[in-house]
């Protein structure tokens, strides 16, 4: 079995190739830098359209989609973070706004 990559430089990693591809990256919940899990809102022109989580599964690491039943509903994005954080304070957080944004962080940390 190889090491995992370490939560935080994984973050920085995806920060830094969806700014190289002209768009834009935020963490919204800083999480544990070594084991932390993470979360990907993908956003499109400031609005987020998905959530994704990094899930390990036995062909390796994989992009689940997750987070509230609409994105539409003002707090609903918020409300489901808050959650998720209250349960595991380690998690992660990032928006990723470019239109691949998707693409890259599936081929950024798969």
């Amino acid at each position: 079995m190889s090491e995992r990559l370490a939560a935080g430089i994984a973050v920085s990693a995806l920060i830094r190739r969806i700014e190289a591809a002209g768009g834009h990256a935020m963490v919204l919940a800083r999480g544990d830098a070594t084991a932390g899990a993470i979360l990907i809102a993908v956003a499109a022109r400031g609005v987020t359209t998905r959530l994704l989580e990094r899930t390990l599964g036995a062909d390796g690491y994989a992009w689940t989609a997750t987070g509230p039943a609409s994105f539409t509903e003002p707090g609903a994005l918020s409300d489901y973070i808050a959650r998720r954080r209250r349960n595991d304070p380690d998690i992660w957080v990032v928006e990723l706004d470019h239109a691949d944004a998707e693409g890259i962080a599936r081929t950024t940390l798969s």
